[in-house]
């Protein structure tokens, strides 16, 4: 599509009523769907559906094959690895429409989500929180956590830049330091 201060691939189907920010890239077969918002700078994959409703942040990455479903929100920076799973209703059943009891699910800032990970609604996943591929989270993930496995459990922390903290929660990679502040890491000034 052109004629926007966004881009959309000519086979993506962009509904009415939503809004898409400034220098956003939507590529091939995916579908924005009513009601949805997207923030600026965002790079929307292959095949992923988005909404209705869905909220989206400033500068997301949303990898190919990913469904952001209604409730589901996505903060600033947040990425979303290839296929991986967001649930919007606990216990589906085909035979009963449980849609007015989808459970929110908030994706906080610069929060990585792995490839075919899944996050099953009604959770949080903390700032800057690292959740390896193909976890399934069934709890809150604090901020910075790096977590894994079925089901996801803590296995450290990272840094803001992602790397994770060594014992005395510094990042061998930019150097940050970091503090435990009512048993989560936050940086350390200087």
């Amino acid at each position: 599509m052109s004629g926007h201060d966004w881009q959309a691939h000519e086979t993506a189907c962009i509904d009415a009523e939503v809004t898409i920010g400034a220098g956003t890239r939507i590529w091939h077969f995916s579908h924005v769907m009513r009601g949805s918002v997207i923030g600026r700078s965002c790079n929307i994959g292959q095949n992923v559906v988005i909404g209705p409703d869905a909220v989206i942040g400033d500068g997301c990455k949303i990898q190919n094959n990913v469904s952001v479903y209604k409730g589901v929100t996505l903060e600033d920076d947040v990425f979303c690895g290839p296929s991986m799973v967001f649930t919007n209703v606990f216990n589906p059943r085909a035979h009963i429409r449980r849609m007015d009891e989808a459970r929110p699910t908030l994706i906080k800032k610069g929060a990585s989500l792995g490839a075919n990970s899944t996050v099953v609604c009604g959770v949080t996943v903390g700032r800057y929180a690292f959740v390896g591929a193909g976890a399934v989270v069934t709890r809150d993930v604090p901020d910075h956590a790096l977590v894994y496995g079925n089901p996801a459990r803590r296995h450290g922390w990272v840094c803001q830049c992602g790397e994770k903290l060594d014992k005395a929660l510094v990042c061998p990679a930019c150097g940050q330091r970091y503090a435990l502040r009512d048993g989560v890491p936050v940086p350390v000034a200087g």
